[in-house]
């Protein structure tokens, strides 16, 4: 199965952007005319290769946005979509409806992306303004360059389960309900996770604790 490539700059603005986390479920479906997404991958699953760029289209944005929180550089963002989407069509049989189309395949581009990121053994340097999203004293206040450099150290340095669930809640807006749709987890284990990994991030960023002050 051939995927569209990513070839526009609309991606890129979607990561720099500070409102992108907050999305909407049905931004996509705006995308798809006057037929409907369930219509569009039944016939997916029926053989209907055509529907194919329809579905991406209404999905790309967002999945690529999400694999560039987790790769931190464009290529290997580009790569990860690509897979995701490679293995959602795949896939596509195994959909059953249970959750949203959008959980699911959030899903799946989690997984492909921490286990490329397994692969790489480390995160690159990220280029995504991450303090936009972070709960800080003074919201008006920005986060010095050294401060930045240290707090992409920090999150990278948390366990998985805490960086992963961090990133979907707190930097691409998640709820605790839909993290637990995408990673299979109780959503007491995804407020944990949480907690664990923002009292990581204190600690770790005590020494800056004045530039965090009002």
């Amino acid at each position: 199965m051939t995927i569209p490539a990513i070839a526009t700059n609309s991606h890129i603005a979607g990561v720099i952007e500070p409102e992108a986390a907050a999305r909407a479920e049905g931004a996509g479906d705006r995308r798809l005319g006057s037929v409907t997404e369930k219509e569009l991958i039944q016939r997916l699953k029926d053989g209907d290769q055509t529907v194919a760029r329809t579905l991406y289209e209404a999905h790309v944005d967002r999945i690529f946005r999400l694999c560039y929180r987790f790769a931190g550089e464009y290529d290997l963002a580009q790569d990860f979509t690509q897979e995701t989407f490679v293995q959602a069509f795949t896939k596509i049989g195994s959909f059953r409806g249970e959750a949203k189309f959008g959980t699911w395949i959030t899903a799946i581009a989690t997984n492909v992306s921490l286990n490329q990121l397994r692969k790489v053994k480390r995160f690159r340097d990220r280029q995504t303004e991450l303090d936009e999203r972070l709960h800080v004293a003074n919201p008006s206040r920005r986060i010095e360059p050294d401060l930045r450099e240290d707090l992409h150290r920090a999150i990278d340095a948390l366990p998985e389960g805490c960086r992963t669930v961090f990133i979907l809640h707190d930097v691409e807006g998640y709820t605790h309900a839909e993290i637990g749709a995408i990673l299979g987890v109780e959503v007491g284990t995804s407020k944990s996770q949480l907690f664990r990994a923002r009292r990581r991030l204190r600690e770790a960023l005590a020494v800056h604790a004045g530039e965090w002050a009002s």
